[in-house]
C-alpha cells in the first residue's frame, strides 16, 4: 500500500476521537451521554476514564453488542430515540452525537438538538464529531455510500442552532487514524450501519478491494489497512 497517510497529516492535526473530546469538554467525572452508542467502544472508554457514562441506541437489538461487551456493567445503557431522549430535563453534564448526527433524518435534526439542549444541566455542552467528506476513508466508503446529502445537512444545522436553544462556540477540524481489519472488516463495519449497504457493498467488492490497497497504509495485522479520516468536532451551550 501506499505511504500517504503522513503526507496529509501535516494539513490538519492527526489525534484521536477520544482525546479530541477530552481537550474540548473534560468528560470525566461528568453524566455523559452517547447518542447512538453502537457497540459501545467509546462509552466503556469514558468509563474507564471517571466519567458516569451512558450509552443510547434505538432498540434492545441494537444495545445487544455494546451489552456483551460490557459485561461487568460499567455503563448505563438506554433504549431511545435522539429525537425523544429517555431522560429527565437537565440530567447530564454532556451529549455526544460521535460521527451519529448525520444518520438522523434531516427533518428531525432541530429537534434532536433541541432535545439534547432539554437534557443539559447548566454550563453543559452538546458535543459533535462528524466525518468531513474528504480523504482516503470517505474516497473508500463513498464507493457504497457517500452520504453528501445527510452529511451537509448535519452541518447546516450545527450552524444554525440557535432556534434549538444552543450556540456553537467551538469548531476544530483534525485528522484520525482508522484501521480496518481488511476488505471483510470494512464490510461488516459499513453494513452495521446501514444492513442496506450489504448488496451496493458486494456489488462493487472489486473496486472496493483495488481502492483499499491502492488508498491504505499496512496495519499491524494481516490485512489491516489503515486510512485518514479527516473529522470536524463542534462543542454547542446552551443559548444566553
Amino acid at each position: 500500500m501506499v505511504d500517504r497517510l503522513n503526507r496529509q497529516a501535516v494539513r490538519r492535526e492527526q489525534t484521536t476521537d477520544v482525546s479530541m473530546l477530552e481537550r474540548l469538554v473534560a468528560p470525566d467525572g461528568k453524566d455523559v451521554l452517547d447518542i447512538g452508542c453502537g457497540g459501545g467502544a467509546l462509552v466503556r472508554e469514558l468509563a474507564c476514564r471517571g466519567a458516569r457514562a451512558i450509552g443510547l441506541e434505538v432498540s434492545q437489538q441494537q444495545l445487544g453488542p455494546a451489552l456483551a461487551r460490557d459485561p461487568d456493567g460499567r455503563a448505563r445503557y438506554l433504549v431511545g430515540r435522539a429525537q425523544a431522549l429517555p431522560l429527565p430535563d437537565a440530567s447530564v453534564d454532556v451529549a455526544v452525537f460521535m460521527r451519529t448526527l448525520h444518520h438522523v433524518p434531516p427533518a428531525d435534526l432541530r429537534l434532536t438538538l433541541a432535545e439534547a439542549r432539554r437534557v443539559l444541566r447548566p454550563g453543559g455542552a452538546v458535543y459533535v464529531a462528524e466525518p468531513l467528506a474528504e480523504g482516503d476513508f470517505f474516497a473508500l466508503t463513498s464507493l457504497v455510500d457517500a452520504e453528501l446529502e445527510v452529511r451537509e445537512a448535519a452541518q447546516a444545522a450545527l450552524a444554525a442552532a440557535g432556534p434549538a436553544g444552543l450556540d456553537r462556540v467551538t469548531t476544530v477540524d483534525y485528522d484520525v487514524r482508522v484501521s480496518v481489519p481488511g476488505l471483510a472488516g470494512l464490510r461488516a463495519r459499513m453494513v452495521s450501519v446501514d444492513p442496506a449497504r450489504a448488496a451496493a457493498f458486494d456489488a462493487r467488492k472489486a473496486r472496493l478491494a483495488e481502492a483499499f490497497e491502492r488508498l491504505g497504509e499496512d496495519g499491524e495485522g494481516e490485512g489491516e489497512g489503515c486510512f485518514l479520516q479527516p473529522m470536524r468536532a463542534d462543542v454547542l451551550r446552551a443559548s444566553a
